[in-house]
């Protein structure tokens, strides 16, 4: 383990934040035991993790579908790495739901024999970036930065919570052969979330009547989960005032493109061109504008 300062520590090349994290448990989890119903939600930090868990909730749970029920996301569909809310896992009846940044090389080896599924949500990485620097400003658990130049700097020498970003969506996608693992991209659940939300039913086996699929769709959409207490953190920044540096929401706009809105252009080209270099053998899409098909 290093120390990388007061904000990061850094575990097998992967970097922390120190808030809820035990060693102990990082150090053993590749022996974590998996079920093969298990559900995992992976996202880069800021690239959808939230929404992947009320989706979850919305499809697993009626009484989070039908409002029967003031459980929060974060403890139905809770981190893996990160004790926010108190690890019970054994204890948790089947389908266990999980959510996590850890990059594929940190992955429990129960995850290696295909059957437990993950979904991993993908964004495009400047507005990947444009949302993180809002959120390292807003919480005293991550290093502000005074403009985004500065937070450039960071973000694309993987200085940053989560490490490289490029790092971990290659490392996840060119090892996909090794996981039962589904790609979903943030910008198709914006523009068509409820095609997105039958691809990700489908590929977990979950059948959905026209009434449970109308409440899902409804309430999966950003504004109203922006809106919804058991969904948007609140409740964790209430729990944890200390953890908040200035107000602000963990839901901010959800949107495509807000990076055109703190770049410069110099610094869209200086990216552009990191990015064909990193990512120019990735099959993925990518959009990067609220009008791009």
């Amino acid at each position: 383990m290093e120390d990388t300062g007061k904000f990061l520590f850094t575990f097998k090349g992967y970097n922390f934040t120190y808030s809820g994290i035990d060693v102990d448990f990082l150090e053993n989890l590749d022996d974590f035991e998996i079920r093969d119903d298990d559900v995992f939600i992976v996202t880069y930090p800021k690239s959808g993790t939230i929404w992947g868990q009320q989706l979850l909730c919305l499809m697993y749970f009626e009484e989070h579908r039908k409002r029967l029920a003031n459980v929060e996301t974060i403890d139905q569909v809770p981190f893996l790495e990160y004790n926010v809310t108190g690890r019970h896992f054994d204890t948790r009846p089947s389908p266990r739901l999980f959510c996590s940044h850890i990059p594929y090389y940190l992955a429990p080896r129960g995850l290696k024999n295909r059957k437990a599924k993950i979904i991993y949500v993908y964004r495009n990485p400047k507005d990947v970036m444009c949302s993180f620097f809002h959120f390292s400003n807003m919480m005293r658990i991550l290093k502000p930065s005074t403009n985004m130049e500065e937070f450039m700097e960071l973000f694309l020498e993987g200085k940053v919570y989560g490490s490289l970003w490029f790092d971990h969506i290659r490392g996840w996608y060119e090892h996909k052969s090794h996981f039962n693992i589904q790609f979903i991209m943030y910008e198709d659940m914006i523009k068509d979330l409820r095609s997105s939300i039958l691809k990700v039913c489908k590929f977990l086996g979950k059948e959905l009547n026209k009434e449970d699929m109308d409440a899902v769709v409804s309430q999966a959409m950003f504004e109203n989960m922006k809106s919804d207490p058991r969904a948007n953190y609140e409740s964790v920044l209430n729990r944890q005032p200390e953890i908040r540096r200035t107000d602000g929401h963990f839901l901010r706009k959800g949107t495509i493109g807000d990076w055109k809105n703190h770049m410069t252009v110099a610094q869209n080209e200086r990216f552009d061109k990191i990015f064909q270099r990193e990512m120019k053998d990735l099959p993925l899409k990518f959009i990067w504008d609220i009008n791009e098909e």
